[in-house]
């Protein structure tokens, strides 16, 4: 009868164990939006102002081998006082984590590119979120075979190079949190609603 107790209890806390390593697996493949932030740095990162002296900014945002895009992008948006921006890009990528946003537990999924992607497209946004610069991006990527894998940016590690053209726009655009989403969402009632309703 005790080796029978001990059995089961040998076998419950095998369970538990079990239980508790496929939680954690579980757990590493999400990750929530405020820690869905840069991975790296982008030291090889070149801006050139395109028009100088126009209202309406344009810059070409140049990123070489190595450089991690997201936190390059962010280190632009943060050098240049960026308050309200769009952008789109092309390039290619050596590994990358892209992210699938679950609602119903209010965290990305994430998804890994592994290896050489051609980057078919890459478009997002900048606007500001308690006074500092926010990035806001997606990519699509494709492989060797012209199949493709897509998602919310959460890092992008260049391989040779992705040209980022922004226009940056001479208004400031809000964020606010979203409580239903835990996300920072764009807020279009900012104080420039007067100026559009006119």
């Amino acid at each position: 009868m005790i080796k029978i107790k001990q059995l089961s209890y040998a076998l419950l806390l095998a369970g538990a164990a079990i239980t508790t390593a496929r939680s954690q697996d579980a757990a590493s493949e999400y990750v929530a939006p405020p820690d869905a932030g840069p991975k790296g740095k982008a030291p090889g990162m070149r801006v050139q102002l395109l028009n100088p002296g126009e209202p309406t900014k344009q810059y070409a945002v140049i990123f070489y081998q190595g450089d991690e895009a997201f936190s390059g992008l962010l280190e632009f948006a943060q050098k240049y006082h960026i308050t309200s921006a769009h952008f789109t890009a092309i390039g290619a990528v050596n590994g990358a984590t892209l992210g699938w946003f679950d609602p119903q537990r209010k965290m990305y999924k994430k998804i890994p590119i592994e290896g050489q992607h051609e980057v078919i497209g890459m478009s997002g946004d900048i606007a500001l979120y308690q006074g500092k610069p926010i990035v806001h991006t997606h990519m699509l990527v494709g492989t060797s075979d012209g199949t493709t894998r897509g998602g919310h940016v959460l890092a992008a590690f260049v391989s040779p190079t992705l040209e980022v053209m922004v226009t940056v726009d001479p208004v400031t655009m809000q964020k606010r949190f979203d409580p239903d989403t835990d996300l920072t969402l764009i807020d279009p009632s900012g104080p420039d609603k007067e100026a559009i309703q006119k």
